[in-house]
């Protein structure tokens, strides 16, 4: 029996394919230290997981296609104090924002036709890309000017005449660039410019650092036909589990095909909706603590970094990932040695290779993501591992 192309297509996750040795290494009594994944160890909200505990309906039934009523007026609440005024009909929940990103992209675009990402990007896109039949075309940023935006020139070169959207995610999973306000309204203008759309994924919006300030693609006047924009609660409440996300634009006919795509999956998650609504209303305060842990986090793995001979990585300015490119030659090789064959006290380190954050082959062969998710006692350890890892690694290659 054959299987689909779709099937023999899409990609195998970078982020968990080194799995098995990491699991190889924990079975020999072998503590591991997860920089690989962006599992976040902050507690998720307390208001949170009390819903689950006292949920205490007889039947958990259907819910709305587009998501319960008093979830989405949390929303509009929630998004009404980042300066966004938006209405219900403006937010269609979905399962996650993985699901929000497949309809932006089924909504959008035919079978064959393209979409802009700039890369390194998150590496699921791919998989989504490849269930709605989309090809995504690469804009190759680089480690060197901190993963910034090219020119005009340079976008409007990989456009053609089956580009249908540009895709951003910004803050960057997995680079962790923010771009700018200036920077956002650039690509809107290109945007109306060629008739395309822009699709935002806007996951990581809270986890900005150095007294930077998030700017959504919905904040751009005029621009309403075309802006798409998604968002999820993985993060923000270190709720990856709940896989609760949305899907937000003000183009009412974009919405309302938006709405069959999700009638087709009958409705998202009931108990998990109850429960992020427990959060819309979280206090500034929740958010200023979590990002100033991260913002110290990031700067623990800066400064182990920068003592690296040879190394290329600007600090990142959002989200909780770096990017790092390595006087080496292959990363994957390198992550594996050090699941292998290298150890400190019984203690190794994992990250994930960067080359498959890439749609250009070749690109991002030496270059690895960290995700600092770890507190920041055990980050200390983890990168020092890693560092002593790299250099007994170059003196044997």
């Amino acid at each position: 029996m054959e299987l689909s192309k779709r099937a023999l297509e899409i990609q195998a996750s970078p982020i968990r394919k080194l799995m098995p040795y990491a699991v190889a290494a924990k079975e020999k009594g072998i503590k591991v230290y997860h920089l690989n994944i962006g599992q976040p160890d902050i507690p998720t909200p307390p208001e949170m997981i009390k819903v689950y505990h006292e949920f205490s309906e007889k039947v958990l039934a259907y819910g709305p296609s587009q998501g319960l009523d008093i979830y989405r007026q949390g929303l509009v609440k929630y998004y009404q104090h980042q300066g966004l005024n938006l209405s219900v009909n403006d937010i269609i929940v979905t399962t996650a924002g993985s699901e929000a990103i497949t309809f932006a992209m089924m909504v959008v675009g035919e079978v064959g036709d393209e979409i802009i990402v700039p890369e390194p990007f998150y590496t699921n896109y791919n998989g989504f890309a490849t269930m709605a039949g989309i090809k995504l075309v690469p804009l190759t940023t680089y480690a060197e000017t901190g993963f910034a935006l090219p020119d005009n020139n340079a976008i409007e070169q990989k456009i053609s005449a089956k580009t249908k959207a540009i895709m951003l995610c910004n803050p960057g999973n997995p680079t962790g660039a923010v771009y700018s306000r200036e920077e956002l309204f650039r690509m809107a203008e290109l945007c109306k410019k060629h008739n395309l759309y822009l699709i935002s994924d806007e996951v990581y919006r809270e986890f900005i650092y150095d007294g930077l300030k998030h700017t959504s693609i919905l904040e751009v006047p005029g621009f309403e036909d075309n802006a798409i924009m998604v968002d999820s609660v993985s993060k923000r409440y270190s709720a990856c589990g709940a896989r609760i996300g949305c899907i937000i634009s003000k183009n009412t006919a974009l919405m309302g095909a938006v709405l069959k795509f999700a009638q087709a999956r009958l409705c998202p998650p009931t108990v998990d909706q109850l429960a992020a609504n427990a959060c819309v209303s979280l206090p500034d305060s929740y958010f200023t603590q979590i990002v100033g842990e991260y913002q110290a986090r990031r700067d623990l793995v800066m400064s182990e970094l920068e003592k690296i001979p040879g190394i290329i990585c600007k600090r990142p300015e959002g989200a909780f990932y770096i990017v790092a490119k390595l006087p080496i030659a292959d990363a994957e090789d390198f992550i594996i040695w050090l699941l292998k064959d290298f150890k400190v006290e019984g203690e190794t380190v994992m990250a994930a290779p960067a080359e498959g954050f890439y749609a250009t082959p070749g690109l991002g062969k030496n270059e690895l993501r960290l995700a600092y998710i770890l507190c920041k006692e055990d980050l200390s350890k983890a990168m020092h591992i890693f560092r002593k890892g790299l250099e007994t690694y170059l003196k044997l290659r």
